[in-house]
């Protein structure tokens, strides 16, 4: 894949350090990545976003936003706000695409969930996927609540016609609950489609190297790992 979306089932779910850590295993694999970041709100000019952050622990990556608003709401909130030019779809689509013609993988991470506008006239991450024709990966909290989340951000993929590449748990807690544990086997069913990895709770705190040595273990194949999900979910059997 050149682009690969990158949204959740909601506010801090993990999706900045899974981005980090698909990015981290694709650099390690020799592979040039860029990271765009549509709209990055809640931020000073003068404080790292995202995309930094991404950096910081994946390693030599191309950054880039295309708005950034200081108050944290939604994009299309943020922007009227501050009475700044939102961003639109066809921008978020029209970057990637440019970003792609110079490296091998362009990881593109949405601000909160797959539907929260980007401007008044209700344009979402969800268009820019259907416009790059990108796959969509969707990052979900661990326990209780999850699955309706996940669900319902599935659903939406799959009747908008997206390419939906599975499901990365964002945070696996150090001492998993019960729901946690059963939902290593509901969240495949509930949403059609595989686990393809899970990242321990914290990896964002790790120092940049040990993140990156980590990665790939945290990571299924299909994202240029080695993690092994009927083997975690083993390990974790309720």
């Amino acid at each position: 894949m050149a682009v690969l979306v990158i949204t959740g089932t909601g506010t801090e779910v993990g999706k900045t350090v899974t981005t980090a850590a698909v990015a981290a295993v694709a650099v390690a694999s020799g592979r040039s990545v860029a990271v765009l970041k549509p709209a990055q709100t809640g931020v000073r000019p003068d404080e790292r976003g995202d995309a930094d952050e991404v950096a910081r622990l994946a390693g030599t990556v191309t950054t880039l936003e295309l708005a950034r608003y200081p108050e944290p709401l939604a994009p299309a909130t943020a922007a009227r706000r501050a009475a700044l030019a939102p961003v639109r779809p066809r921008e978020v689509a029209e970057a990637a695409a440019k970003l792609a013609t110079e490296h091998d993988l362009v990881l593109v991470e949405g601000a909160g969930g797959l539907l929260v506008r980007f401007d008044d006239e209700g344009g979402t991450l969800a268009d820019a996927a259907r416009l790059l024709d990108a796959p969509v990966l969707v990052v979900a909290s661990a326990g209780l609540g999850t699955l309706n989340t996940t669900e319902l951000t599935t659903r939406e993929l799959r009747l908008r016609g997206l390419d939906f590449a599975g499901v990365v748990i964002g945070s696996w807690p150090d001492d998993a609950d019960l729901a946690s544990r059963c939902n290593l086997a509901d969240l495949p069913t509930v949403s059609g489609a595989p686990l393809l990895g899970a990242l321990p709770s914290g990896a964002g705190a790790y120092p940049p190297a040990d993140f990156r040595a980590g990665a790939p273990s945290w990571l299924a194949p299909t994202l240029g790992g080695r993690w092994n999900a009927s083997a975690f979910a083993s390990s974790h059997a309720p």
